[in-house]
């Protein structure tokens, strides 16, 4: 029932579409009701007195009631489709805007595959019970009410005689739709995972090819394949049984009918006309419970996947606005402190007690093994994490009571993944500011050393990325990343592993030109490459989420052993000085 009270939820925005679209529905029910009385008016009065007044008339009207009955479907079909395609639009914007103030820990839970299944499959499946509730789904109900009163008022003990027969299909009916919607919710349990094994190869379809994994990769896929296929076959198997023992009771009902009605009618107790007429809502007494078990599976896979948004809908994020937060000043963000902070993904610590202090201009670098906690740390700044305990500290201010677009709003981060969108180097650049001058789109692609490869480009700014990039180099991508965290003027520019693809030479003129326009700007580097570190105002070594030394360039090479080790492992054994 909840879920169902969620279907009606989101169409409370149509409700004069779907008042109206009812009110098309009880007229339709109405006319369709009507016709097996005049076909017994044709023929017990009509045919048995040999009144052609009669049969031509009444003949007239059935004609005039069918085609009323034909432009009352299509207003019908039209205000069901605006009412169920507006659902699906408004769930998908609700969807969509949810998952956008995700954080990363929410994202985490969620596996991209099944938030794609939500957002497409999900969705058209909640759509189609709005879009059926206002056509077929309730005008058969409406028939099957009418149809049983009017064969009740047509014979008495006739109606009495099929009653059971109704009675037993309708619970056989029941059994069915209980039945289906658990058999769907595995359906789409296992269309989640394929969507999963799909989603992960075709992002690294090149990966799979370069360390020749398509064969695991293929059985992996087939066994997700196989899975839904089989449960789908269950699925198929169990509504075939419906339609043929809906048949036989359908039959079943013609014979009582003939074979009771046969003998009332020998004994002058019925018509010939009240028989036919009885036999005719018969049918529209089964018919209709024939049509729901066909609806039954969209009801079930619309409650089911109403469900499954609903997980998506009521997640509440893990970071979000506290109450009474306030904006951060922009011109105060340049000082950044971690106070005692503590982090975890799970039950083991991914850093203890770090504290760090950075000020105006300064350069923070942070270098450390893989699985130190680096990206970790730099994460807990623009608060896509919540510090599990101590504080980080942005002008002063508790991230926690900053509005969370404010603080992002100042801060400009090039993340170790390189992402750019569909559109021109231009657009990717400006992504951050679209109201951007071209002036100022140069200008931050200078800094990044991005103008010169991109004037070289046959199209230049209007070059066209392909998708993820795919037609330019990884330095390339790197340093269109670099100028779009610039262009947003940021008063933190978090630098995550974002110089790894681009060469030492051209690495060493980005931070020239960085610490040129650095001013008051807090830059923060994360890296691997000991050489993108050795100018930075302080330098912190992280080891098992700890701080294990910080300082100068040449106060480490002097006080600790392990950053040396790092240096000499890449750069060649130095003597310190």
């Amino acid at each position: 029932m909840r879920d169902f009270r969620r279907l009606l939820g989101l169409m409370r925005p149509y409700r004069g579409l779907s008042l109206l679209a009812l009110l098309t529905l009880v007229l339709l029910a109405a006319l369709d009701l009507a016709l097996p009385r005049l076909i017994q008016r044709i023929i017990d009065v009509g045919i048995r007195r040999n009144d052609l007044s009669v049969v031509l008339v009444t003949a007239g009207v059935m004609f005039l009631l069918t085609l009323l009955s034909g432009v009352l479907s299509i207003v019908n079909n039209v205000l069901s489709v605006r009412v169920g395609e507006g659902i699906a639009r408004d769930l998908r914007r609700m969807l969509f805007t949810r998952i956008q103030r995700f954080s990363f820990r929410d994202l985490d839970r969620q596996h991209t595959g099944q938030l794609l299944v939500r957002l497409t499959s999900d969705v058209s499946a909640v759509r189609g019970p709005s879009q059926i509730s206002l056509r077929i789904g309730t005008r058969a109900p409406l028939m099957m009410l009418g149809s049983v009163i009017l064969m009740f008022t047509t014979s008495y003990a006739l109606a009495l005689a099929v009653l059971p027969l109704l009675v037993l299909t309708s619970i056989f009916i029941g059994y069915f739709v209980v039945r289906v919607g658990a058999l769907f919710r595995v359906t789409q349990q296992k269309l989640d995972v394929l969507n999963g094994v799909l989603h992960e190869n075709i992002i690294g379809v090149r990966l799979v090819k370069a360390v020749v994994r398509a064969d695991f990769e293929g059985r992996r896929f087939e066994t997700a394949n196989e899975a839904l296929t089989e449960t789908s076959v269950k699925v198929a198997m169990f509504m075939s049984t419906m339609a043929p023992i809906l048949a036989m009771c359908i039959n079943a009902g013609v014979v009582i009918v003939i074979w009771f009605g046969g003998l009332q009618s020998i004994e002058g107790q019925l018509s010939v006309g009240q028989i036919v007429a009885f036999t005719n809502y018969l049918f529209m007494t089964m018919g209709p419970l024939v049509m729901m078990s066909a609806l039954a599976n969209i009801w079930a896979a619309g409650l089911v996947s109403s469900r499954r948004t609903a997980e998506i809908l009521d997640t509440v994020p893990n970071v979000q606005d506290a109450p009474g937060a306030v904006a951060l000043d922009a011109t105060g963000a340049t000082h950044l402190v971690f106070d005692g902070v503590s982090f975890s993904y799970g039950e083991e610590p991914t850093l203890q007690h770090v504290s760090l202090d950075v000020g105006p201009g300064d350069t923070l670098a942070i270098v450390g093994s893989t699985g130190a906690g680096k990206s970790t740390l730099v994460n807990l700044i623009p608060r896509f994490y919540d510090v599990t305990s101590g504080r980080v500290l942005v002008g002063g201010r508790d991230v926690r009571e900053t509005t969370e677009r404010s603080l992002v709003s100042a801060i400009g981060i090039v993340p170790q993944a390189t992402i750019l969108f569909s559109g021109t180097i231009r657009d990717n650049i400006r992504y951050g500011r679209p109201d951007a001058t071209e002036e100022e789109v140069i200008a931050a692609a200078t800094v990044a050393q991005a103008h010169d490869f991109v004037v070289k480009l046959a199209k230049g700014y209007d070059t066209h990325v392909e998708e993820r990039g795919t037609n330019l180099s990884g330095g390339q991508k790197q340093r269109i990343a670099i100028a779009r965290a610039l262009l947003i003027r940021p008063k933190i520019l978090i630098l995550d592993d974002a110089t790894s693809a681009i060469d030492v030479e051209t690495e060493t003129k980005i931070q020239d030109a960085l610490a040129a326009t650095s001013r008051e700007r807090i830059t923060v580097i994360v890296a691997q490459r000991i050489s993108s570190v050795l100018k930075a105002d302080k330098i912190v070594v992280l080891g098992d989420g700890r701080i294990i030394a910080s300082g100068t360039h040449a106060e480490l090479m002097v006080t600790s052993a392990v950053y040396r080790e790092i240096y000499d492992s890449q750069l060649g054994v130095a003597v310190a000085s």
